[in-house]
């Protein structure tokens, strides 16, 4: 009987108001609506623009997804043994990220807990701009960075033959995340009501206990969300990697081996192949591979908040 009845008042409301408010309502409406299937309908474009550029060498008969998938060896130019194997790639790729996520999650997160919970207004303030800087620095500067400082500070410190390695492509993706990291989470933290600070205080919770136990598993959504981000800017990087990680396709063992990525790849020899060409299909088919693996984390990380949500 209540909800009927608010029903019924909304619509008197909604018929009291001038015909030009409604229709400025509806045409908002609208309009929120075609700009949240936008991002569906663009993603959908972007995919079948990537495997309509693939699909000849996708379903040629020449063609080896198993050693596409599974083998090390690329040489797209080769007279007599010509090989498409992405492993190394995807390796690469994988150590590269893990490595900067090691570094960019705590720092991150001790950084966005620092701003929203320690921080006072002024110096929030100002280490918020700082971040937003550091956040629209371009990726071939962050590049440079590694080439020619980061790069000689590695070797000084580990007398590695090259300073171009795994090492130094997870520093700096790392100091490329870490801005996005700590603006999320800062958020997400500024998101959970003072409710929730003004009773833990009042049970005698000390700063720590409060944090640990009461705001980080409020916020854990948004936390989650923010790291998330930061690897989707790690996979996706791709001037920063080219310079700083040595450009070498191998399976690394260490940290101080140089590697290749599958965006540094694609960005290193799309310009170079002829258009047409095997060489270019199996590009595009390299960019949907990784198109892939960023739909499987971005999938994962659904489900690992749906998870989070239910309990």
């Amino acid at each position: 009987m209540t909800h009927a009845h608010g029903k019924e008042t909304l619509k008197r409301a909604r018929a009291s108001r001038p015909a030009w408010a409604i229709v400025g309502e509806k045409l908002l409406e609208t309009a929120i609506r075609v700009s949240g299937m936008s991002a569906i309908v663009f993603v959908l474009a972007i995919f079948i623009f990537v495997f309509r550029e693939a699909a000849p060498v996708l379903f040629s008969e020449r063609f080896d997804l198993g050693q596409f998938l599974f083998d090390t060896a690329w040489y797209p130019t080769s007279a007599n043994n010509v090989r498409y194997g992405t492993l190394a790639l995807t390796v690469g790729s994988i150590a590269v990220t893990a490595l900067a996520m090691l570094f960019a999650v705590p720092f991150g997160l001790g950084g966005a807990i620092y701003i929203s919970e320690f921080c006072g207004p002024r110096w929030r303030e100002i280490l918020k701009v700082v971040i937003e800087l550091l956040s629209a620095i371009p990726s071939v500067v962050w590049g440079f960075i590694g080439l020619t400082v980061m790069s000689k500070l590695i070797v000084q410190l580990t007398n590695a033959p090259v300073g171009v390695n795994v090492l130094n492509g997870g520093i700096i993706l790392a100091l490329m995340s870490v801005p996005i990291v700590v603006s999320i989470g800062e958020d997400a933290l500024k998101a959970v009501p003072d409710s929730y600070r003004e009773a833990g205080l009042a049970m005698g919770a000390t700063r720590w206990q409060l944090i640990c136990r009461v705001l980080l598993p409020a916020a854990r959504n948004g936390l989650l969300a923010a790291v998330l981000l930061g690897v989707g800017r790690a996979v996706g990087e791709t001037m920063a990697v080219l310079m700083a990680t040595g450009h070498a396709v191998t399976i690394p063992h260490g940290l101080l081996d140089s590697v290749r990525t599958l965006t540094a790849n694609i960005a290193a020899e799309l310009g170079e192949a002829p258009a047409g060409s095997e060489h270019y299909r199996v590009l595009f088919l390299t960019g949907l591979l990784l198109f892939c693996i960023s739909f499987a984390v971005n999938i994962s990380a659904d489900l690992a908040i749906r998870g989070l949500r239910r309990k």
